[in-house]
């Protein structure tokens, strides 16, 4: 049985000022849920209409499919919500290639550009302050389970390439270079910006190399590529690379 308190309090957890203050986010579905149980991150409750989940039985909370309702965030609930407890993001990987996000807004597209990151092998997504929160039950649920890999740290992107002047940035720009022609190196920020606006004026200094993702069909739109699309499209072309080096 799920308790009014709890229910209270996973509801909540919609609420980036509530899973900080609680220290929890919630994860839904089979696959994610197992993810993080086989992960480093700690199970505080697991609500589920299914004994399956080998979980301690002072975390197991039965609950009808009605119950789950009330604690879902999904449109269709599955068999099982559980809450985990936040961790301390890792510190920022220094060696190769690293996603760097301006601004990203929309959760279902930080949500795919995780799982992206995981299939391609980056270790660390950076992210603006202002990019929506990696433990939003949107991004979670669209990250199926590769928020477990892949190491989401906030902060001033600014500071960030101040602090490593060494290390080239490819920003993604309408007027940049044919991604497709462009000397890419492995190692250094591919950097990609807000959803309408793009990449921020501020940060555009820090862009030592312009590239962009030609268009080849004839529709007339001066809009780019959606973002998770475009991060698609680029850590393909940057991996090309390192395996035709080998």
């Amino acid at each position: 049985m799920v308790s009014k308190s709890q229910i209270k309090l996973i509801k909540s957890l919609s609420q980036k000022k509530y899973r900080n203050k609680h220290q929890l986010f919630v994860v839904e579905g089979r696959k994610g849920v197992e993810e993080f149980l086989d992960s480093s991150f700690e199970l505080f409750a697991l609500f589920s209409s299914s004994e399956d989940y080998k979980v301690s039985s002072e975390l197991y909370f039965p609950a009808s499919e009605d119950e789950l309702k009330k604690i879902s965030f999904l449109k269709t609930p599955t068999d099982v919500v559980a809450v985990f407890k936040l961790k301390e993001s890792e510190e920022i990987i220094e060696s190769a290639l690293k996603v760097v996000l301006d601004g990203v807004r929309d959760p279902g597209n930080l949500g795919t550009i995780i799982r992206l990151c995981d299939w391609f092998g980056i270790k660390t997504l950076i992210c603006s302050r202002d990019t929506v929160d990696c433990f939003n039950p949107k991004v979670v649920q669209a990250s199926m389970g590769s928020l477990t890999r892949v190491s989401v740290k906030y902060t001033a992107l600014g500071e960030l390439f101040e602090n490593n002047p060494e290390l080239p940035v490819y920003g993604t720009l309408l007027e940049g270079e044919n991604l497709y022609t462009s000397t890419l190196e492995n190692n250094g920020f591919l950097l990609l910006g807000n959803e309408a606006n793009g990449i921020s004026e501020e940060i555009k200094p820090f862009i030592t190399h312009k590239i962009t993702i030609p268009q080849f069909g004839a529709i007339q739109s001066t809009e780019s590529l959606n973002v998770a699309t475009a991060t698609a499209v680029a850590l393909s072309e940057f991996k090309r690379g390192v395996f035709t080096e080998k």
